[in-house]
């Protein structure tokens, strides 16, 4: 690479050579892949393990995701508990789902998502034996039951799996709005009879009358008034169905949440009662000889609480109202602490980030056990019944969504040789030729922080001139080569590569373009490789924002393998990522930017088969017509008036063939498909052929030995 040349003179640009400056150290610091190598001792070979630390995968995937030897990412269904053949490779499940079916696949398009009722299962067992053995060990006389918050991941089978794997522990469910309760009072009728039915959320007349009838129906309903004015509309009605309600108030504590997820805590959050909204309830019920009814005290400081100290803090002040309420004559049993068991998305385990905790399960319960304890213990009042809302420590884990990288680009300044760089300093105009000069010689005096301010200062100069018509694009391309050459002269230069990857952000990671949320994003294969491009991920919308150019661990690009053709080093042209930790609320509040829809989903357990696992549900992704529907489309009409535009403008067999294909498209996933799902194909000029899926994957089989093609084209 030529070096700069040597201009003191700012008038006469000296001639450029291709030389180097005298050697100096540079200053940039170790790369991550070399720190992560020199951490885990192995400098010459790269290997899984390096992998793993780079990525963190023992931070945030203990006891569920590890790296495998294979360089896979692989899932331990079981948790801490999975013996060494339930271990499932993740690639495994991708090739099962997406392979067509003509090669034994399940034909479904990317993006995925893969849920783990293991997972889940795993987790409703752990957080209720953590409060089992916080309970045990401190002597607490009542116990605990969950309730799960519906709104976290509404999907039928999450639900059924809740209430199935919780039926044992008398675990209930929890509802905010209505079509929520109606979904809740379901699932629960196949649950246990003592699983709480927690009624929270702004309600009206139909509202507390569902919850009135789900106590008719036996099932355990609670009230829980978010409002004052609510407690009117539950006197009344009640009375009208002759039902007793049991009521349940949430408090706003005075304790506060700082973080993010803390806003709907202290005195001016968005839900609940104050002390003076209180003990108005309790003389309202008290009046209406309904004093007995008011049996359970919520409160929610936030999600992701990050430490036992704040936890233990807002417990003890709810503690105390709980007390408080027995002592004025409320046939008090149950605390619900609310949300705020919070996970570690980076693996930091750090208590000052709004994307980790510096707690345990077991710590967690163990706070809460003690706080209660030792309030209620103090104040001779009967332990109550201990209830928690954690939603997203039991779903997130569960979820897995994958998604593929189509295509990556680079920026890439024209390089410059010694005569086009002497050609372009020659065509300066003299001020720029000044900058010129003092780059050059800040060079040479290894000054590399003045290299990059005159070298900025050069850019910014050049992009005034050209605005102004004074230069020409040759000569802004030079510049750009020339900052170019700097920046790698100098050894700062780290080109990031924009990967471009076949989903869309607002649809599946809603979180991380509304309030900066990071998961955990990673390679699930080839992490027996050493990755050596830094990228950032663009989504398919139209839309600046649908890109991920923030990561874990603080780092704005990830380091990432090339992609491949075929033949390449990994056996595949497929390059996957994985987002995880992403099971609750991501598809709730996903959107239709573009109206790109949600992903397919595969459900998979643990079995003793052969490959480890079996699909027990397989379901494609809306289609585009389903999609347009949702949006007030009509696609029969649209396909009709289309079908009729093909009749009047090709006509024959040529007509019919656009028919087929344009019918075709409105039931494809609107997402980027492989070539092979792609039907119309020139015969000439006038007339097309079309071939269905299956056919062309088998036809490719036949003629290229069963892969298939990793050209990608919209559908």
């Amino acid at each position: 690479m030529p070096a700069l040349a040597c201009c003191v003179d700012a008038a006469v640009a000296a001639p450029p050579f291709s030389g180097v400056p005298p050697t100096a150290t540079n200053p940039a610091a170790p790369s991550a892949v070399v720190a992560s190598a020199v951490a885990t001792g192995d400098l010459s070979r790269w290997s899984p393990s390096h992998s793993a630390c780079l990525y963190r995968v023992d931070g945030w995937g203990a006891p569920y995701f590890s790296v495998n030897s294979s360089g896979n990412i692989s899932v331990r269904p079981h948790g801490a508990d999975t013996l060494l053949h339930q271990e499932i490779d993740l690639l495994k499940i991708v090739k099962k789902a997406s392979d067509p079916k003509s090669a034994g696949g399940l034909g479904l398009q990317l993006p995925l998502v893969i849920r783990l009722p293991d997972v889940l299962k795993n987790r409703l067992e752990s957080l209720q034996s953590a409060f089992d053995l916080a309970i045990k060990s401190q002597d607490y006389t009542a116990h605990y039951q969950g309730v799960y918050p519906v709104k976290c991941n509404q999907d039928r089978y999450v639900v059924e799996d809740i209430v199935k794997f919780g039926s044992l522990f008398r675990f209930g469910l929890e509802a905010g709005s209505k079509p929520e309760l109606l979904l809740a009072m379901s699932c629960l009728c196949k649950g246990s009879p003592e699983a709480l039915l927690v009624c929270n959320g702004f309600k009206d007349a139909e509202y507390i009358s569902l919850a009135l009838v789900a106590k008719q129906l036996a099932l355990n309903t609670v009230i829980v008034l978010e409002q004052e004015e609510e407690l009117d509309l539950v006197i009344e009605i009640s009375k009208k169905l002759l039902v007793r309600p049991v009521i349940g108030v949430r408090a706003k504590l005075r304790t506060k949440h700082a973080g993010h997820f803390g806003s709907t805590s202290g005195e001016k959050g968005k839900f609940g009662l104050t002390t003076t909204q209180i003990l108005r309830v309790v003389r309202k019920l008290e009046q209406a000889g309904m004093l007995d009814c008011l049996q359970l005290l919520h409160f929610h400081i936030g999600s992701q609480i990050p430490s036992t100290a704040l936890l233990s803090d807002g417990v003890g002040e709810a503690a105390q109202i709980y007390c408080e309420l027995v002592r004025l004559g409320a046939q008090m049993k149950i605390i619900d602490i609310g949300g705020g068991l919070g996970i570690d998305y980076d693996g930091s385990k750090s208590t000052d980030s709004d994307i980790s905790v510096g707690y345990s399960l077991e710590e967690y319960a163990s706070a809460v056990v003690h706080a209660i304890h030792v309030v209620c213990t103090n104040r001779s009042v009967k332990h109550p019944v201990l209830c928690s809302e954690s939603g997203r420590a039991i779903v997130s884990h569960h979820s897995i969504l994958v998604f593929e990288a189509a295509s990556s680009s680079v920026y890439d300044a024209p390089a410059l040789s010694n005569l086009e760089l002497q050609s372009f300093v020659d065509s300066l105009k003299e001020d720029v030729r000044a900058i010129y000069g003092n780059l050059s010689s800040a060079y040479w005096r290894l000054e590399y922080d003045n290299c990059l301010f005159y070298a900025e200062q050069l850019k910014q100069k050049s992009i005034e001139l050209f605005k102004e018509g004074l230069m020409g694009m040759e000569q802004i391309a030079a510049v750009d080569g020339l900052c170019d050459l700097v920046s790698k002269a100098v050894g700062v230069s780290d080109p990031v590569h924009t990967y471009h990857v076949n989903l869309s952000v607002f649809t599946s990671i809603p979180d991380f373009w509304g309030i900066g949320q990071l998961f955990p994003i990673v390679p699930i294969h080839r992490l027996d490789e050493r990755p050596c491009v830094r990228g950032i991920l663009s989504d398919l919308t139209c839309d600046s924002d649908g890109k991920i150019d923030k990561f874990i661990g603080g780092d704005s690009s990830l380091l990432l393998h090339e992609l491949e053709g075929k033949g390449g080093a990994s056996g595949s042209s497929h390059y996957y990522l994985g987002m995880f930790l992403g099971g609750a609320y991501e598809e709730a509040i996903g959107g239709l930017h573009n109206l790109f829809g949600g992903p397919s989903v595969i459900r998979v357990l643990q079995s003793e088969s052969p490959h480890g696992f079996a699909v027990t549900l397989a379901v494609p992704g809306p289609s585009s017509a389903d999609i347009l529907r949702l949006m007030q489309h009509e696609p029969d009409l649209m396909m009709e008036t289309l079908r009729d535009r093909a009749e009047g403008y090709a006509g024959g067999m040529a007509s019919m063939a656009l028919a087929s294909y344009l019918a075709r498209s409105f039931h494809n996933m609107p997402y980027l498909a492989p070539a092979s799902s792609c039907g119309l194909n020139a015969m000439s000029k006038s007339c097309f052929y079309y071939s269905s899926n299956d056919d062309y994957s088998e036809g490719v089989g036949d003629a290229a030995g069963g892969d298939e093609e990793s050209y990608y084209c919209f559908a």
